[in-house]
């Protein structure tokens, strides 16, 4: 029989209580007493607390801080010692080398080479000056297989007079060069259709001729004015084959202030004219004359801003011909912008440049001493060229530059051998052994680089080079123009008395062509090598004014071609000294 829910309550509530009746003595007498119940005790949290660490004292029996005050009782002593003076350390100075103001130098080698040079300058008062330079190079000829006389003289000398103030600065310069030098490279196939007559022909030709020159000139430098410099030069040039011609050349330059930015302006004047007796074919009627004046100003304003430097302008020229009747207005871009990438060791550069250049006789020559009294003169516009590189320093003694750029010139003047024929009756310069001007319209890429180093004090390394790329219009050759040119220098102080250095350079291939008219065949283009050329120097300072040196030019004795059919002087032994002196 199952008990209900009700039953089992009651079961438990009558066990429970069974059990405590059981548990308590019925013997033991309790007591009575009285317990008086004030009030409940309920702890709460505020009861607890945190003993202070720095626990607050009764100080009502400590005495206050009494004050205390110092004084200095000041009694002099008597004493005789005396401290003795510093003395700073020694350092060991090398001895300044003394500045001398004039030298002569003289040298002889090979070749009957003699090279000689004299500079003098004397002070005149605290702020003037007078100076004179004299220089003189020749030598007597004898390069292998060469028929004709192939020596040369160089002889030029220069004075000139000049201020020195606070405020301006100018000189002035007079000079006289005489040149002499031999049209001695006969083409190599020269004489094929007269080979009886060969040897009484080249016995015939004189090819010696010499070139005049004449320069006035002087600059201008002010310290506070508008005009920062003013730059002329006046020159005049002859030949021994009665051509002429003078060129006078003027720029000055100034600045303006305008809202903190300055404006630099270049004014530009240049003239040249000039007259060749006769033209190459010998038949004309009338001196041949030429004659241009380019007239230009070039303003231009620069912006420096953190890391940049922007260079903002333009050149307007008028470039007129009083012969032709050419007259032209051009305008040339001149803007150029650098940035720092990375301080002094990265700089980024480019820009874009044009300008007008004034072709001359006389600067032709200097290039090119072999040029035939027959040629074309005119100016070269070059429209644009186009830049950009970079530069910096790969350490604190290595400086690099990297430069790639377009060039388009028009009209540019290029080298290019004289035709010929073999008659008797030529001038002299008529047998192929001369070199006319053409011009023609060339675009450039070109690249350059740059490494120079200074090891120490005592060794210092450079080397470079240009890479060029040349299209022209048509079937036309870039005439002479090297498409690889690469330099290197060494220079060694090996003690304090001896220094050497060497130089080696590489010209690439070049294009020329010269025709036989007296052969009815059409020219080709002729390749000339490409050459390699080093030279060396070697000097010992026997004392502070007298040095002697040594140079060795064309050490690998090459008779390479730097113009068709003009051999080289080959392996070349210059000695001499230098002398320093004052009045």
């Amino acid at each position: 029989m199952k008990l209900n829910c009700r039953n089992k309550i009651i079961v438990l509530l009558v066990l429970f209580v069974c059990q405590l009746s059981f548990s308590q003595k019925k013997d033991e007498t309790i007591g009575t007493e009285t317990v008086n119940v004030v009030k409940p005790y309920s702890p709460t949290i505020s009861d607890a607390f945190k003993v202070k660490e720095m626990p607050s004292l009764d100080d009502t029996g400590n005495q206050p801080k009494e004050t205390i005050k110092y004084s200095i009782l000041s009694v002099p002593v008597a004493s005789t010692f005396t401290p003795s003076k510093g003395k700073a350390e020694g350092v060991e100075k090398s001895k300044k080398e003394r500045l001398f103001t004039n030298y002569a130098t003289v040298g002889v080698g090979n070749y009957s080479t003699l090279n000689a040079e004299l500079f003098v300058t004397q002070d005149l008062g605290n702020n003037d000056y007078v100076a004179g330079m004299f220089r003189h190079h020749s030598s007597q000829g004898g390069i292998k297989d060469v028929e004709l006389n192939d020596e040369f003289y160089d002889t030029a000398l220069n004075v000139g007079y000049g201020v020195n103030s606070r405020d301006i600065t100018w000189n002035i310069d007079l000079g006289y060069q005489n040149q002499i030098y031999n049209w001695y490279g006969l083409p190599a196939e020269f004489g094929a259709t007269i080979p009886d007559q060969r040897f009484d022909l080249v016995r015939g030709i004189n090819p010696n001729h010499s070139y005049n020159t004449i320069t006035a000139g002087g600059n201008i430098e002010f310290t506070e004015s508008i005009f920062n410099k003013i730059a002329a030069k006046f020159t005049h040039f002859s030949d021994s084959f009665s051509s002429s011609e003078n060129r006078f050349y003027l720029k000055p330059t100034f600045k303006v202030d305008v809202m903190e930015q300055s404006i630099n302006t270049n004014v530009i004047v240049d003239h040249v004219s000039g007259s060749f007796e006769n033209n190459y074919a010998h038949d004309n009627l009338a001196p041949v004359k030429y004659g241009y004046t380019n007239v230009g100003i070039e303003p231009s304003f620069v912006i420096n801003e953190n890391d940049w430097t922007l260079e903002l302008g333009a050149g307007l020229f008028y470039s007129g011909g009083s012969e032709n009747g050419s007259n032209k207005f051009y305008i040339y871009p001149k803007v150029n912008a650098s940035y720092k990438l990375v301080g002094d060791l990265m700089i980024f550069y480019t820009g874009v440049n044009g300008s007008i250049n004034q072709n001359s006789y006389a600067d032709l020559v200097t290039e090119n001493p072999f040029l035939s009294p027959t040629l074309n003169i005119r100016p070269t516009n070059n429209q644009y060229t186009v830049f950009a590189g970079l530069k910096g320093k790969l350490a604190n003694n290595v400086n690099y530059n990297l430069t790639g750029s377009y060039l388009n010139e028009k009209d540019k003047a290029l080298f290019k051998s004289n035709d010929y024929t073999e008659d008797a009756s030529n001038e002299n310069y008529a047998f192929g052994n001369s070199f006319g001007v053409v011009y023609q319209d060339i675009r450039t890429f070109r690249f350059y680089g740059e490494l120079k180093a200074d090891f120490s004090q005592n060794v210092t390394f450079g080397i470079n080079g240009t890479f060029n790329s040349y299209k022209t219009d048509g079937a036309l050759e870039a005439w002479n123009l090297p498409t690889i040119k690469l330099s290197s220098t060494l220079d060694v102080n090996i003690t304090k008395q001896w220094y050497a250095g060497l130089n080696v350079f590489y010209v690439g291939e070049r294009k020329d062509m010269q025709l036989n008219t007296s052969i009815v065949t059409n020219a080709a283009p002729i390749t000339l090598k490409s050459y390699f050329d080093a030279n060396a120097h070697l000097g010992y300072k026997f004392s502070e004014r007298l040095t002697f040196f040594l140079k060795l030019n064309n050490i690998g004795n090459q008779a390479y071609e730097k113009w068709l059919n003009y051999p080289v002087q080959g392996f070349q032994v210059l000695g001499g000294a230098n002398y320093k002196f004052d009045f």
